[in-house]
């Protein structure tokens, strides 16, 4: 007779999570090593109960927003390279609902996460609960149905039995690396509660291998002879990299062939910014020798990439008049995009079996494409040196002086992140990655307010390294709570809060779009009726230290350096705070060096939109559908 342990489904849940782990390459790792949660009457007395009950086995973190906390998750997750993540336990209602862009942005990603919001009774004793969502036509729909389209998994548990496939089912989806994202157990509360006698299997040890699969020997032999036969390759290096841990593959592959490798925001890092064969960041926030090589490749190599709109300029990057595409990636949705030629394998496993390959045939580009992006990439970091360089110590900084300052004191230990504002464009094209996972920059769903508590997460998975936190004044009055959060843990991340009163980077997009900045600065009304006042009295640095977090202001490009000595030192979560000169000069950001299609007014009285769809029309005429 099987052997039964009666516990609460919330119970049971917490101690099957406990003892789930994955494998890669031969190491093991905790899958689920914590939940984030705030409780309410849809969890506290069951998720909440039980997570009390296993305390000792699974560790919990106190949350000040459902969406943060998921963020914190995905952070989490993201730097161990997806192998452990967090759960969350939110009550039913805003709770629940405030999951839904964390979710969002942890499915956009390929990022692992667990979330588990109460839900509205089961057994409707009463109908309806508080903060229950009525359909009229449907008996079975509550808000947590919002989070289907959003997550790669969603059950909802009516029944104590049900748990168990549908727990073992995500645990399939968070280590699938094609499938995974955000996975919705949906708890109603009065489940949650109910006892129901287990049996013991469900709480043994699992271990969730995460697979390597090589290529097709067709199509790495197709793949073999595109190489060969291109005369100006060119790498696209995505996220994939990152998450197989591909990055010495690709460096054997790049040294070997000589291939040139450009960076998406989520594979910037894939290799060393002073590796000979690195020429930067690709697309509509590239650098301008990396996007003069994809305007003049014959054969596009993309490896973990999704070719978004900013990777390919909205189609307007890839122009060579026979470009083809080899797509190196484990999903085979990716892999076909562009018209390419598929490479279905995991980006180590495939890199390796290309070099192999290649190797056997002494295959390398042509010395003189060699020479020519070698002496383009060594003109773009001269660019970038005059953008980092402050000519007077005592004035305000630029926010790429801000950038170069940070630049010139972290080594490859440091990590930064960000992931909105006008920072992902500068930071794209500016930023010199030194290892293979500083440079964390959530650019998939581009999300406000993920910056402070994916810092956390990624402060709890590397105790020992600096995490900085690079947060605009939009941003920051998004999402500031879980400074709190950080101050009550002891989690000394470091934040740089720069002030530039506004949405800088739509305010340029607004301008160049013809729409003249509207809603996009953080002034008072004038007599006009638009927000072109004065600046608003708000003080950031204020804040952040009535939350608890030391700050240091800097209100000069000596103080900025000092300050952020100060704070890379610190061992308390600290903010460096600076406003920063947005009048350029020499010292402005590069511009764009490749389109972004933000479709424009057809018509319009005023002259700027005019202007503006004229350009417009100049650049969507350029687009190129691959096929």
């Amino acid at each position: 007779m099987t052997s039964t342990t009666r516990l609460t489904v919330a119970q049971a849940l917490v101690r099957f999570l406990s003892v789930q782990y994955t494998e890669r390459d031969g190491i093991r790792h905790r899958l689920i090593d914590a939940t984030w949660g705030i409780f309410g009457h849809g969890n506290v007395a069951g998720l909440g109960q039980a997570l009390l009950e296993y305390a000792d086995d699974m560790p919990y973190h106190q949350g000040r927003n459902e969406q943060s906390m998921v963020h914190a998750a995905i952070g989490y997750a993201r730097q161990s390279n997806r192998l452990s993540t967090h759960a969350v336990t939110t009550s039913i209602g805003p709770g629940a609902t405030n999951l839904v862009t964390g979710a969002a942005l942890a499915t956009i990603n390929h990022l692992p996460v667990l979330l588990l919001p109460g839900d509205i009774f089961a057994t409707r004793p009463a109908d309806p609960v508080l903060q229950q969502l009525e359909v009229p036509y449907a008996g079975d729909i509550s808000v947590n149905d919002s989070l289907r389209p959003v997550s790669r998994y969603f059950d909802r548990i009516h029944r104590p039995e049900a748990l168990i496939p549908a727990a073992l089912q995500a645990m399939r989806v968070l280590t699938d690396p094609v499938e995974t994202g955000a996975v919705t157990l949906a708890m109603p509360q009065d489940v949650q509660a109910e006892a129901y006698d287990w049996p013991d299997e469900f709480f043994a040890e699992r271990t969730w291998v995460v697979r390597r699969p090589g290529a097709d020997p067709t199509e790495l032999a197709e793949a073999v002879n595109a190489i060969r036969a291109a005369r100006r390759p060119l790498v696209v290096a995505g996220g994939g990299v990152h998450h197989s841990r591909a990055e010495e593959a690709l460096e054997e592959f790049a040294r070997t062939t000589g291939i040139p490798v450009a960076s998406t925001q989520a594979g910037k890092g894939s290799l060393r910014f002073d590796h000979p064969q690195d020429v930067g960041a690709v697309g509509h926030t590239g650098t301008a020798t990396a996007d003069e090589l994809a305007r003049t490749a014959d054969l596009v190599i993309g490896v973990g990439t999704r070719y978004t709109d900013f990777t390919t300029a909205s189609g307007t990057l890839f122009t060579g008049e026979n470009v083809r595409f080899l797509n190196l990636n484990i999903a085979p949705y990716d892999g076909h995009k562009l018209s390419g030629l598929p490479l279905i394998a995991d980006a180590r496993s495939g890199l390796q079996e290309l070099t192999q390959s290649l190797g056997m045939h002494g295959h390398r580009v042509p010395d003189g494409y060699v020479t020519e992006y070698s002496e383009d990439k060594e003109r773009w970091e001269q660019r970038v040196d005059a953008c980092f360089e402050a000519d007077e110590p005592d004035v305000r900084p630029t926010q790429p002086q801000v950038i170069g300052a940070l630049d010139a004191i972290v080594d490859e230990s440091d990590i930064i992140i960000n992931a909105a504002g006008s920072l992902p464009g500068d930071l794209h094209k500016l930023w010199r990655a030194r290892s293979a996972d500083q440079y964390h920059l959530e650019y998939g769903y581009s999300c406000m307010g993920y910056e402070i508590p994916a810092a956390i997460g990624v402060k709890l998975a590397a105790p020992d390294r600096p995490v900085w936190a690079l947060v605009g004044d939009g941003t920051y009055l998004m999402m500031p709570t879980e400074i709190v959060t950080a101050v009550q843990e002891g989690v000394a991340i470091k934040m740089v809060l720069l002030q530039n009163h506004g949405y800088a980077s739509i305010g340029g997009l607004s301008e160049e779009t013809g729409a003249e900045r509207f809603g996009t600065a953080y002034r008072f009304r004038a007599g006009d009726g638009t927000f072109s006042g004065a600046p608003l009295p708000v003080d950031l640095a204020a804040n952040a230290a009535s939350l608890g977090m030391r700050v240091l202001r800097a209100k000069t490009v000596a103080d900025l350096h000092e300050a952020l000595a100060e704070a890379r030192a610190a061992d308390t979560p600290t903010c460096v705070y600076v406003e920063t000169e947005t009048a350029y000069t020499v010292s402005g950001p590069p511009p764009a060096q490749a389109w972004w299609d933000v479709p424009v007014a057809e018509t319009a009285t005023r002259s700027s939109a005019v202007k503006a769809r004229e350009e417009y029309d100049r650049h969507v005429n350029a687009r190129r559908r691959h096929l």
